[in-house]
């Protein structure tokens, strides 16, 4: 009965963050107006790593810091490099087209599970993701050139880092059980410095401090960075990483609608229909495994 609890109140989290990394891209996309990609990478989650720490003080929470060398590949890989190869890759990239591409990162994932903690994806998550991996197929249209390269390189090469940063974060809570919050909050402040010295070395454009901007910011401080990564890392521990990662692909599907609503990026037929694909091995992966549960209660 607590194991169910528990997964429930994961697949909640997990609807929280869905809905707030989705609007997040459309967020990211708009404060390119005014700062560049790294410039507004090393401020957001500089700011979400005090934020995080001003909680577990007024809190009286741990300021332990969990295992550092795993904690610091995890905020290298998952906060670092994924937000700015992500950043970097809505320069040139519509908003939702990236977050799809991004969102490879459960194929990355499972293959990742399977070596590092001996997870092995069973038949339902192999179906998930051969149908997730043909909507991707359908969503870059390699056959039509694959428009700007250079944005789907950093779009993809994000979503590896993150799944490095999932898997590695799961064995962190595998080996550690390490707070959430505390861990999110270390692994965030050494993704954080990473940021800072590649927004020094790279030169981009003067911030444009409009209000705009600083509600981007807002957002993107308080919601995307530190209660979404704090949600997405309690989902990572309480589910498989296979059902985790996979799940996590309700995202660019609700970001591209939310993309359509907002920026008028109106997907093509192809996309449609690679949103199609990727809903249905949404299904296939998570589908059945909830329909299990609630025999099993």
């Amino acid at each position: 009965m607590r194991e169910e609890t528990s997964r429930r109140s994961a697949v909640v989290a997990l609807g929280i963050t869905v809905v707030i990394w989705a609007y997040s891209w459309i967020v990211m996309k708009q404060v390119l107006r005014y700062a560049g990609p790294f410039d507004f990478a090393a401020i957001r989650y500089t700011l979400g790593a005090a934020l995080l720490f001003s909680v577990l003080l007024v809190t009286r929470s741990s300021l332990r810091a969990p295992p550092l060398i795993p904690t610091i590949i995890v905020g290298l890989s998952q906060t670092a490099a994924f937000q700015g190869l992500g950043q970097l890759a809505l320069v040139s990239g519509g908003a939702g087209h990236v977050a799809l591409l991004a969102y490879a990162m459960p194929f990355w994932a499972v293959l990742l599970a399977w070596v590092l903690l001996h997870e092995r994806p069973t038949r339902r998550h192999v179906l998930g993701l051969v149908l997730a991996a043909t909507g991707l197929i359908c969503v870059i249209e390699p056959w039509q050139g694959l428009g700007s390269a250079q944005s789907t390189f950093f779009a993809l090469a994000g979503g590896a880092c993150w799944a490095l940063g999932t898997v590695m974060s799961k064995r962190v809570f595998q080996t550690h059980n390490p707070s959430p919050l505390t861990f999110t909050a270390w692994q965030m402040l050494f993704g954080a410095m990473a940021l800072i010295v590649v927004a020094l070395c790279v030169p981009q454009r003067a911030i444009d401090w409009s209000a705009p901007f600083l509600a981007g910011l807002a957002y993107s401080v308080i919601l995307a960075s530190s209660v979404a990564w704090g949600l997405w890392l309690v989902v990572v521990k309480r589910l498989s990483t296979a059902v985790a990662s996979v799940s996590s692909l309700a995202v660019p599907v609700t970001s591209v609608l939310m993309a359509w609503a907002i920026l008028g990026e109106r997907p093509t037929l192809m996309e449609g229909v690679g949103i199609a694909f990727i809903l249905a091995g949404l299904v296939a992966v998570t589908g059945v495994r909830l329909r299990r549960a609630r025999i099993a209660g």
